[in-house]
């Protein structure tokens, strides 16, 4: 049985695109983490959902590859993916303020973990939800 991940002030997670061409790091210390079921996470990832984890920007940073990057979307929020391989690695929201960082591209263990399902009232109709997260028909 492995041990329970415990979160440690200046822990820093990694991550990176399918290609490897892209990479970044963040702090452990994400506010929140949901998974999302509206029809812009499942077009964005392609799946019935977008499983992310919130962050202030100033704690999540670029390692290497910027030069790499494709923005699609106007102004100070955006979804951010490899231009090589197409990889969702983040989306800016809150007017620039924080990073939805998709959970599937770190290549470490968050201490947090999704807490809920938002955005059900939109969920593909084929995809039925298994676990006991709370399940919210919008955000919230």
């Amino acid at each position: 049985m492995s041990e329970p991940i415990t979160s440690r002030p200046g822990r820093q997670l990694s991550g990176r695109c399918l290609c490897g061409q892209v990479g970044y790091r963040v702090a452990d210390e994400f506010a929140y983490a949901l998974n999302c079921h509206c029809s812009n996470c499942r077009r964005a990832t392609g799946s019935a959902f977008k499983a992310f984890a919130g962050i202030e920007q100033d704690k999540f940073a670029l390692t290497f590859g910027e030069e790499n990057l494709l923005r699609y979307g106007e102004g100070l929020d955006h979804d951010v993916r490899c231009a090589t391989c197409g990889s969702l690695l983040y989306s800016v929201v809150r007017e620039g303020r924080f990073v939805h960082l998709t959970l599937g591209t770190l290549t470490d263990s968050p201490t947090l973990r999704p807490s809920a399902h938002i955005f059900v009232g939109s969920k593909a109709p084929w995809f039925t939800i298994t676990d006991s997260l709370p399940q919210h028909a919008e955000f919230g």
